[in-house]
């Protein structure tokens, strides 16, 4: 059977995870092993990075950070991941979702305007599969009507828009660590804090609402509880299992692209006969493989192809419902306009396997069982 995904293993990571234990006797949150990832982003970036217990936490400590309250509206696309939603529910907030493109599968950004009400605090682009949205018309938007902008990068580590970092664009951007993404500490994340301004209160929100880093870096004599705030520091277990993966963080991209680019190769004649579409990426973004997908006909085929793949052992999965049609996003969200392609480009998505230790033989299987499949219809 080939896996959709495998997380990523790098031996190293025992040996870490070991130290943690036994040289640095520390568990909990912002220890030697935190300190270092920090210390590796913050340089590669030049950004004021948080890690956190998840990607989701980190967009609730966004939306504490943009101080949603209940009755404010945030924009954002129906296609993503039920977190992008609930991090801005919890505060209270009304989502208002908007079409994508088909194309890109990310927010379609000349639809954003007509979503803007006096009440809206919020748009948050997701770039899907690591592509970019369009952000120079989102920022310029979010300029013009005094809206914070929130990247949804879970799946964008190591990609970019027009060379700027995804996560970095907007006033507050956030990365996944979970297992199924390109770098991984099982359950993880990160928020990107890009403002200046709102640096302190994100140490505080991060600290159970106290100003114990202040108290760490000897700026303060002692901690106490200043504000709200939750607990968000990772363990040094998880910090210490994703160092070695950093270390070699462009070994594994490379790995990906090369992929990430046999898939495209071997299934390109199949495009050109109009038989499957095949990603998009606008040639101002770079891309991290994050995700291969195909899109067929409508669900029906793509049903018959999953369980097709199935059988010669391959697992292949399909991605998100959209939000607004869930119990959750009719009773918390509104669909602005209409959904031409959402829905329609959600069912005929279809996500292959792509990991860091897929092997190109198999890449070349599955390619080939896909090409048997179209050959038979």
């Amino acid at each position: 059977m080939i896996n959709f995904n495998e997380p990523v293993y790098v031996e190293k990571g025992i040996g870490y995870i070991t130290e943690a234990i036994l040289k640095y006797r520390r568990l909990n949150g912002d220890g030697e092993f935190t300190k270092l990832c920090t210390t590796w982003f913050q340089e590669r970036y030049g950004k004021k990075v948080l890690f956190t217990t998840s990607c989701t936490h980190a967009l609730e400590m966004a939306a504490l950070l943009c101080d949603i309250q209940p009755g404010d509206e945030v924009i954002m696309p129906s296609f993503t991941f039920v977190s992008t939603a609930d991090a801005f529910v919890l505060r209270g907030a009304k989502i208002k979702f908007v079409d994508i493109r088909p194309d890109t599968m990310n927010i379609d950004e000349t639809l954003i305007e007509n979503a803007i009400t006096d009440k809206t605090k919020a748009i948050v682009p997701v770039h899907y599969a690591g592509v970019a949205c369009e952000m120079d018309t989102i920022l310029d938007i979010a300029k013009k009507k005094s809206l914070f902008v929130i990247e949804d990068a879970a799946q964008g580590m190591m990609s970019t828009y027009k060379g700027w970092a995804l996560g970095c664009i907007g006033d507050f951007g956030t990365y996944s660590f979970h297992e199924t993404k390109n770098y991984t500490m099982g359950e993880g994340g990160l928020i990107f804090v890009n403002r200046e301004e709102y640096v302190h209160t994100a140490e505080i929100i991060r600290e159970k609402g106290t100003n114990r880093s202040q108290y760490f870096r000897g700026e303060i004599d002692k901690y106490s509880w200043v504000d709200k705030g939750s607990s968000y520091l990772p363990s040094e277990l998880n910090m210490a299992y994703l160092l070695p993966q950093l270390e070699i963080a462009e070994e594994i991209n490379n790995r990906r692209l090369m992929l990430w680019e046999l898939y495209y190769s071997r299934l390109q004649e199949l495009q050109e006969e109009g038989k499957i579409g095949l990603p998009y990426v606008p040639k101002e973004c770079q891309h991290n493989a994050h995700m291969f997908y195909i899109k067929t006909a409508d669900l029906e085929e793509r049903t018959e192809l999953i369980a097709y793949l199935g059988q010669n052992g391959i697992k292949s999965v399909f991605h998100y419902v959209p939000l607004h049609t869930s119990i959750a996003g009719r009773k918390y969200g509104q669909f602005i306009g209409e959904d031409r392609y959402t829905t329609k480009e959600s069912d005929r998505l279809l996500r292959l396997p792509m990991f860091y230790a897929l092997k190109e033989e198999e890449v070349i299987y599955v390619t080939d069982k896909i090409k048997e499949f179209y050959k038979g219809r």
